[in-house]
């Protein structure tokens, strides 16, 4: 008779909350950090700390297979960060911002209704394939 041999393997596993780890933020006053992060990263979404909104937002891209950049923003630097954020939208013809803010290919391309929007409709896939955000 022969016997079974079992064999396991142990993959170290990150904790998804730990891999939707937030980028540091170092405003500087005049917007530069948050434009620099916005224009390095082919999708972006900025929100607040714990937004139930964000996390729909981060996990629709993630079952895409987009791996955004994420910057998420505490109490205590939000209304830096949004005054950084309307500098930007005048520059960019947009009006004021609203949380979450999603980024993609270096623009601003709307909140949660939007990206849903679009992805119920079937054109966020071809979008983010033209940023690099998807290759397949």
């Amino acid at each position: 008779m022969q016997g079974t041999i079992s064999c396991t393997r142990h993959y170290p596993m990150i904790p998804a909350a730990e891999s939707l780890r937030p980028l540091p933020l170092r405003t500087q006053g005049d917007g530069e950090s948050i434009r620099t992060l916005v224009e390095e990263n082919a999708v972006m979404v900025i929100g607040r700390k714990g937004c139930c909104m964000c996390l729909v937002v981060k996990r629709l891209l993630f079952g895409l297979g987009v791996n955004p950049a994420v910057l998420e923003i505490d109490e205590m630097k939000e209304v830096e960060v949004m005054s950084e954020l309307e500098k930007i939208g005048v520059e960019g013809g947009r009006e004021t911002e609203m949380l979450p803010a999603v980024y993609i290919g270096g623009a601003l391309f709307g909140g949660l209704d939007r990206v849903m929007a679009t992805h119920i409709s079937g054109e966020l896939v071809p979008i983010l394939k033209e940023v690099g955000a998807l290759w397949l």
